[in-house]
């Protein structure tokens, strides 16, 4: 073997070329990349950051394992949310419901619904579709709606990008959800939305298994039904997890405050969450989607602009979709 192969194949020379490269090539780009449809730049960094400060023992931000909780909104956080898909769903119960009371058509939120008025459904709050919700689905046992819930995520479709609103669910955030589970986080569902008809996609579209999701919910019973105890849902609300509601279900029902919380520009809904998140003795993550990019999705805002301006004031990192993410659906850009 001729002399400079064997000076090459060293073991003391190939060391020397390894500190070499690292020191010549950051870590970071050792390393897979962890959030692929993120745009480089502050947003994508910070999380990044705050992952890696997390959970690095030794650091003045390291979080124990056990600590490690996240939260997320659902519609406007995870998947588009235009129009609401649970005022989607609400459309048939409705319209059966009508067919036993004709008067219903004439009232609201009844009427938009059997007339498909989109901007009025996407424009409800959490709490008239939970009333709806109430009306439509009292007596109903827990198994019965899931299996109408189920029945409409495999036939209904999105009326402008014309797939199952699973599909629609984002890319970059389903990165994250991963990331943040790699890395030892708890992800959870904190939503305004129906928590049994979150449930019903919750694991198959996130990750996200039914018991970590929190969402607005009706009064139960317990019915013996002659042998075979079912659940009944009565026409009462019981939770509705919005605004200052969402902390209050998440203390319910996971017990610790949350270090990393996401929500959406839309409402002001996730503003109390994302305050929860980020303003305690051990500084947390708030996360706050706005939509910006009517070209692949939609672009709509606050008319006062509460949840940008709480943004400012706390803190929080607002993700542009349009600048920030290279892609938003699985199929599409």
């Amino acid at each position: 073997m001729a002399r400079p192969i064997r000076e090459a194949l060293h073991p003391r020379t190939c060391l020397l070329w390894a500190v070499v490269l690292l020191v010549a090539v950051p870590v970071q780009a050792l390393a897979a990349d962890p959030l692929p449809s993120w745009t480089e730049g502050p947003v994508k960094q910070s999380i990044i950051d705050f992952v890696t400060r997390s959970t690095t023992e030794g650091d003045p931000g390291f979080i124990p394992p056990e600590e490690r909780i996240a939260t997320f909104d659902n519609d406007g956080t995870l998947w588009q949310e235009k129009p609401v898909v649970q005022g989607v769903f609400l459309r048939e119960q409705v319209k059966a419901l009508v067919k036993k009371d004709a008067s219903l058509a004439r009232k609201q939120p009844f009427k938009a619904v059997l007339e498909g008025d989109l901007a009025l459904l996407s424009s409800m709050d959490e709490p008239q579709l939970m009333a709806l919700f109430a009306a439509v689905h009292k007596d109903t046992t827990q198994e019965a709606f899931a299996d109408e819930a189920r029945a409409f995520f495999k036939t209904a479709r999105h009326p402008k990008f014309g797939v199952p609103y699973t599909q629609l669910a984002y890319v970059p955030m389903r990165e994250l959800l991963q990331y943040l589970r790699a890395n030892g986080f708890q992800t959870w569902i904190s939503s305004g939305g129906g928590t049994d008809f979150m449930r019903v996609i919750s694991e198959e579209t996130y990750g996200i298994p039914p018991q970590q999701v929190i969402g607005s919910d009706l009064k139960e019973k317990f019915d013996e039904n002659h042998g075979h105890p079912v659940l009944r849902r009565e026409a009462k609300v019981d939770h509705i997890n919005d605004k200052a509601g969402k902390p209050v279900g998440i203390e319910q029902r996971i017990g610790r405050r949350p270090v990393f919380a996401a929500g959406n520009v839309r409402s002001g809904g996730d503003i109390q969450m994302l305050q929860y998140t980020k303003e305690q003795p051990r500084a947390g993550f708030a996360l706050l989607i706005n939509h910006d990019d009517a070209e692949r999705e939609f672009a709509y805002s606050e008319k006062n602009e509460a949840s940008l301006k709480a943004a400012r004031e706390g803190g929080w990192t607002v993700v542009s979709m349009r600048q920030d993410w290279k892609r938003i659906f699985p199929e599409g850009p």
